[in-house]
C-alpha cells in the first residue's frame, strides 16, 4: 500500500509546476535560517553538514544536499523520509530546532522538489536582478502604526514573483521601528529607521519615519549655505526645530579645537567676544585665521597619520619622519585630495626618498593593500568578501580577487640604508589566484567609471585613476562624509568607512550636495572644511529645545564630543601655561606635534584613546570615558604637575599680585575659554578667601580641568 501511495504521490508531482533548487529551494533554506552563520552557514557548518553563508554559492549547497553522504540527505522514492525534511520539521532530533512544520508551504516546496528529482535549474534565468518593495517609504504621525510591505522579485528571464513571504527583513534601528519576519512594519517611537529587505543576494531599503501628532509650527531660521538648506528641509519634515546659535565663546572654543587642535588663548577669547562685528562675518574671519595657522597643519597631520598608520614600528625612525613631513607638506600646500591619493597608490622606490611609498610598508600584501585602499578611499569594507560573497552588499568573492589583482605585482625589498625599504613591481609570480579553483583572477574594477580602463602594464596607475575619477560615485562621497563626521560627531553615513546600501545616509540630499561641491572645487579639502564650519548648522548650540532633545542623527543641535587624547593633553598644558615634556621630539613640542604613538607610550595619551595605528579604521581611536581616565585626571601627574609648575600660569598670576576677581576670570578663560557664569564667580571668590591663594587657585584650575565642560568640545 505504501508503494502504491508513493507512486500516486510522485505521479501527482510530475504534473505539478516544475521546481528548481536555485529558484525555489534556496529561498526556503535562507528564510528558514539554515544558511545563517550560527547554523549550517558557519565556517565549519553544523553536525557535519555545511552550506554557504546566506546561500551565496547555490552550486556548493546543491552538492552538499544531493551528492554528499552518497545522497542520503534526500530520498526520491520516499521524499517525506529525506533528512533534509525530517530534521527541520523535527521528525527526528535536530540541533537547530523546528525550522518549518509538515503543514507549511516551505515543507511542501522541498517535498515536491525532491519528488521531481531534485533538479538544480538554470542559475542564469533564476538570477534575481532587482527587488521592488511597496510602499517605498512609510511616513506616519501615529506611534504604533503598522504597514505591510510587499516584495516582488524580478528575474533575468523577465519573470516576476511575489516573494513577500520568503524575503528576510530587519530594522537598522529597532528601538524606533521594528519589522517581523512577514514584512509587517511597526513604529515604536519618534524617529527614523531603515527597513532592510533581502532576497537571494539583492537588497532594498525602505525608510520609515514617525513624527508626533502634536501641532508644530516651523520657525524659519537663516540658512548660511547649502548645508543649512538641506539640514533644515529635513528638520522641518521631522518637526524638529534647530537649537539657537552657540555663544561666541562656545563657538570660539569649538572651532579652535576642531580646526587647530588647541584652545584659544584668554586674550583671543576676550577680543573675539568684545568684537561687535556682525556674528556671521566675524566668525567667518576667525575661520580663515585658523585655517592659515601652523596648528591647523599639525592637527590635521594627526588625523592623516592615524589613517595612514604612521608608526615607527612599521616604518622605522627615518620613515616616520619622512612620511609625516609629506603629510604636513600636503596639508600646508592644500594639495588636492585626489592627487594625494594617486601619489599614495602609485608610489614606488625608496621609502626615504619617496615618502608616499611608506603606504605600502604597512599594507605589503596584495589583499591587505586592496582592503585598506577600498576602506580608506571608498568607504567600502571588502574584507567580508574574501571567503564568500558579501552577506550585506553586492560585492562578490570574485570581485575581491579581481580588485586584489591590481596589487598582484606589489613587492617590497630592503634598501641601502638601515630601515629603508624599496617598493617595486615584480615581473614574476604576480598573479592572484581564486582560492576555490586556483584560477588566475584578472584585474577588474568593482564597477565601470567613466573612461577608466585597466592597463595591464600600469595596474596601480589604472586603479588610481579609477578610484579618483570624478565619475566614481564613492570617492568624493566617502571623504565628504568622513570630514563631516570630524566636525559633527557622527557621519551622515556612520560608520564612515562602511558605505553600503544597508547602511543608508541620514540626509542623502546633503551628502549628495557636499559630494558635488567637493568635486566641483577639485577636491579642495580646505574648501570642504570651510563650507562645513561656516554653516549655521555647525555653529548651533549643544543645548537642545523641547522638539529636538532626543535627536541624535539629524544635526538639530551640536553633539558634545570628548576631546581627543592629544587635544586633552595639549589643552591641559596650555591652560596651565606650560609646555609638555616629551622625549625623541624637539623641545616644547605639543602632543599634536609628535610623529607617532611611540612618543609618550603608555602614558596619558594612550589612556585617553590615542590609537596604536595598526589599522586604517576610525574605530581604533577611542573617545569613550572610563574609570581609569577619571582616576588619571583626579590623581595623575599630568594635571597636578602642570598647574603646580613654578613657571606656569597660576604662579605668574599670583606673583604679579593679580586681584581675586581677575585671577578667577583668567583661570576660567584659560581652562574653559569663557568667563565664569551665574554663581561661579561668587563661589570661586568665596573659596579663594578661605585659604592660601596659590593653593586655592590651583584647586580651582584642577576642578575646571576635571569638569565635563573641559573634557568635551561643545
Amino acid at each position: 500500500m505504501r508503494l502504491i501511495a508513493s507512486s500516486l504521490f510522485l505521479a501527482a508531482i510530475a504534473a505539478a509546476a516544475p521546481l528548481s533548487f536555485v529558484k525555489d529551494v534556496m529561498p526556503v533554506l535562507n528564510k528558514a535560517g539554515c544558511t545563517s552563520g550560527p547554523c549550517h552557514g558557519g565556517a565549519k557548518g553544523k553536525a557535519g553538514f555545511k552550506l554557504s553563508l546566506r546561500g551565496y554559492d547555490p552550486e556548493f549547497d546543491y552538492r552538499a544536499i544531493v551528492h554528499e553522504m552518497a545522497g542520503r540527505r534526500w530520498n526520491r522514492t520516499d521524499p517525506a523520509n529525506s533528512l533534509v525534511l525530517l530534521k527541520p520539521a523535527m521528525a527526528i532530533p535536530h540541533g537547530g530546532g523546528l525550522r518549518f512544520d509538515e503543514k507549511s508551504a516551505y515543507y511542501k516546496i522541498v517535498l515536491d522538489w525532491i519528488a521531481q528529482g531534485a533538479p538544480f535549474g538554470d542559475p542564469v534565468s533564476a538570477t534575481v536582478t532587482k527587488l521592488d518593495v511597496t510602499p517605498n517609504e512609510f511616513f506616519t504621525q501615529k506611534p504604533g502604526s503598522t504597514q505591510q510591505l510587499k516584495v516582488v522579485a524580478h528575474y533575468a528571464d523577465g519573470s516576476t514573483r511575489d516573494v513577500t513571504r520568503d524575503a528576510q527583513y530587519s530594522s537598522n534601528t529597532p528601538t524606533k521601528a521594528e519589522v517581523n519576519e512577514d514584512g509587517l512594519v511597526k513604529t515604536v517611537r519618534r524617529g527614523e529607521a531603515a527597513m532592510l529587505v533581502r532576497y537571494e543576494g539583492k537588497l532594498a531599503v525602505i525608510n520609515v519615519t514617525a513624527v508626533p501628532e502634536a501641532p508644530f509650527a516651523w520657525q524659519a531660521v537663516p540658512e548660511w549655505n547649502y548645508v543649512d538648506k538641506n539640514i533644515n528641509a529635513k528638520l522641518q519634515r521631522l518637526k524638529l526645530q534647530p537649537s539657537e546659535l552657540a555663544s561666541d565663546a562656545e563657538f570660539l572654543r569649538r572651532v579652535s579645537y576642531d580646526l587647530a587642535g588647541v584652545p584659544p588663548s584668554p586674550e583671543d577669547v576676550k577680543a573675539f567676544v568684545a568684537d561687535k562685528t556682525e556674528t556671521r562675518k566675524k566668525r567667518s574671519a576667525l575661520i580663515e585665521k585658523l585655517l592659515a595657522r601652523e596648528e591647523f597643519v599639525n592637527h590635521w597631520s594627526v588625523k592623516w597619520s592615524d589613517l595612514l598608520q604612521v608608526n615607527r614600528n612599521k616604518l622605522g625612525d627615518k620613515g616616520v619622519w619622512a612620511f609625516r613631513e609629506w603629510i604636513r607638506e600636503s596639508l600646508e600646500q592644500n594639495r588636492p585630495y585626489d592627487r594625494m591619493v594617486r601619489e599614495l597608490l602609485t608610489a614606488r622606490g625608496s621609502t626615504f626618498k619617496n615618502p608616499p611609498a611608506n603606504f605600502f610598508r604597512f599594507t605589503r600584501e596584495p589583499k591587505v593593500a586592496m582592503e585598506t585602499t577600498t576602506q580608506l578611499f571608498l568607504g567600502v569594507r571588502m574584507v567580508c568578501a574574501q571567503c564568500h560573497d558579501h552577506p550585506f552588499e553586492q560585492w562578490t568573492q570574485n570581485q575581491y580577487y579581481n580588485l586584489s589583482a591590481f596589487f598582484g605585482a606589489l613587492a617590497v625589498k630592503g634598501g641601502e640604508d638601515s630601515d629603508e625599504e624599496v617598493i617595486y613591481d615584480k615581473r614574476e609570480e604576480a598573479e592572484i589566484h581564486h582560492p576555490k579553483d586556483n584560477r588566475v583572477m584578472p584585474a577588474k574594477f568593482l564597477f565601470p567609471v567613466g573612461k577608466a580602463s585597466v592597463r595591464e602594464a600600469e595596474l596601480r596607475e589604472s586603479l588610481g585613476e579609477w578610484i579618483t575619477s570624478k565619475d566614481n560615485p564613492l570617492f568624493a562621497k566617502s571623504m565628504a562624509n568622513r570630514m563631516w563626521s570630524y566636525f559633527m560627531g557622527i557621519g551622515i553615513i556612520d560608520p564612515v568607512d562602511d558605505i553600503r546600501a544597508s547602511n543608508p545616509p541620514s540626509n542623502p540630499a546633503l551628502l549628495d550636495a557636499m559630494t558635488r561641491d567637493f568635486i566641483e572645487h577639485d577636491y579642495d579639502l580646505k574648501h570642504l572644511i570651510r563650507t562645513i564650519v561656516n554653516s549655521r548648522t555647525y555653529q548651533l548650540s549643544y543645548k537642545p529645545n523641547a522638539t529636538n532633545e532626543s535627536d541624535e542623527t539629524n544635526f538639530s543641535h551640536a553633539l558634545p564630543r570628548r576631546l581627543s587624547a592629544e587635544q586633552l593633553f595639549d589643552g591641559i598644558h596650555l591652560a596651565a601655561g606650560v609646555k609638555p615634556k616629551f622625549q625623541l621630539v624637539p623641545k616644547d613640542s605639543l602632543a599634536q606635534d609628535v610623529p607617532d604613538p611611540t612618543v609618550g607610550k603608555g602614558g596619558f595619551l594612550d589612556v585617553f584613546g590615542r590609537p596604536e595605528r595598526q589599522t586604517s579604521c576610525e574605530c581604533e581611536r577611542r573617545s569613550d570615558v572610563s574609570l581609569v581616565q577619571a582616576l588619571n585626571l583626579l590623581n595623575g601627574a599630568t594635571i597636578a604637575e602642570s598647574i603646580a609648575d613654578p613657571e606656569g600660569r597660576i604662579a605668574k598670576l599670583i606673583l604679579a599680585g593679580t586681584a581675586d576677581r581677575k585671577l578667577v576670570e583668567e583661570i576660567y578663560l584659560a581652562a574653559l575659554s569663557r568667563m565664569p557664569e551665574g554663581q561661579e564667580l561668587d563661589l570661586a571668590l568665596t573659596y579663594l578667601g578661605k585659604g592660601p591663594r596659590a593653593e586655592r587657585a590651583q584647586d580651582l584650575m584642577w576642578a575646571l580641568l576635571n569638569s565635563n565642560a573641559f573634557l568635551f568640545n561643545r
